[in-house]
């Protein structure tokens, strides 16, 4: 039932969560109001009993001018539970293309999501330094703060996870009268909503359907049987090789089919173009002027400067369609739109011939 896969999201999601507390800098001024010191708060991974352990183990530290101890901060992984109220269905999967060959892809089924728990722990001898320290942290999470994480590197799926604020707590540690305090701790509880991924199969390229066939049969008889498949493929409508043929010229005004290029030498009637995110069919080429049908399978018609590249779309991008992106059918789909209208008329009138 099981295999071995192991994508590291835990592990990511842990090193994101600290990422975002290991450049908080604190600066201590003199009755004058100048700097005297500016401190990098380290950041380690790790219990805050450990560094209290420490603490008391060398109570003399905390009285250096230098402050080599504290502050301190620290954070860990306390938690993990499943989100039913991201639950997708179980059976759910998408296909997406392998990073390491495009022309593979693989099925995935939907992530699990889980909440991870954290624990980030601010341990300083002055109250003042304590402040500086939230002062930095408080604001950017309104409650949560998100960042994009590369959950699974063998297929490129990145998702957004929120780190949620959930609790603040303040602790003045010490132990015996006042002057023998310890450390003030502040105690921030995070959640962040991450997703865990199944394995990633090596090719699902077999599932794909990459080309569609239909057949017609009709007749009463083996002399007057009609038999007739037609067969269509998807074609791409944009350029994924990013293959430049030419620049404008002159400007494209939406209302014109006709514009001109630098070189329209690798230009071929019938063949389809794109410029600016709009696909056009090439019906004519004079020289350096070129006349299109606009807006080819469904792309907006918009206006496109002089300079903008004319990219061509070849077969090599048929192969490239990204999944989840619009595509058209080769002109044998169209054919087959209009053959069965005739074949249609042709039974209908045979229905009639047969009544009569």
């Amino acid at each position: 039932m099981f295999e071995y896969f192991y994508h590291e999201i835990l592990r990511r999601t842990v090193i994101g969560f600290g990422t975002l507390f290991n450049n908080i800098i604190i600066k201590q001024r003199n009755s004058s109001n100048q700097i005297v010191s500016q401190i990098k708060v380290p950041l380690a991974y790790g219990p805050t009993q450990k560094f209290l352990a420490r603490l008391n183990q060398s109570p003399d530290d905390l009285n250096n001018p230098t402050q080599i101890t504290l502050p301190r901060m620290s954070f860990e992984f306390t938690g993990l539970n499943y989100d039913s109220a991201r639950k997708v269905t179980a059976t759910q999967s998408f296909l997406v293309p392998l990073k390491t060959d495009n022309s593979k892809v693989a099925k995935v089924f939907m992530p699990v999501p889980y909440n991870m728990e954290f624990e980030l722990s601010i341990m300083t001898k002055q109250n003042d330094d304590a402040l500086q320290i939230i002062e930095q942290i408080l604001p950017y999470f309104q409650p949560a703060y998100t960042v994009t994480i590369d959950l699974v590197d063998s297929i490129g799926e990145k998702k957004d996870v929120p780190f949620t604020l959930t609790n603040i707590n303040f602790d003045d540690d010490y132990e015996g009268d006042f002057s023998s305090r310890r450390a003030l701790i502040y105690t921030l509880r995070f959640t962040a909503k991450t997703y865990l991924f199944g394995p990633v199969p090596s090719d699902s390229s077999k599932d794909i359907i990459k080309k569609a066939s239909i057949g017609f049969v009709a007749g009463d008889s083996n002399a007057s049987i009609r038999d007739v498949t037609y067969r269509t493929t998807p074609v791409a409508t944009q350029s994924y090789t990013n293959n430049v043929a030419t620049t404008l010229s002159s400007d494209l005004e939406i209302s014109t089919d006709t514009f001109n290029v630098v070189d329209a030498s690798q230009l071929v009637v019938n063949e389809y173009i794109t410029i600016d995110g709009e696909t056009m069919k090439v019906t004519s080429v004079d020289g350096t002027q070129i006349q299109v049908e606009r807006g080819s399978y469904g792309t907006p018609i918009t206006q496109h400067v002089l300079g903008t590249d004319v990219k061509l779309i070849t077969s090599a991008d048929n192969d490239l369609i990204e999944f989840g992106d619009n595509f058209g059918f080769d002109t044998t789909f169209w054919l087959w739109k209009i053959n069965l209208k005739i074949w249609m008329k042709f039974l209908i009138q045979r229905m009639k011939n047969q009544w009569n």
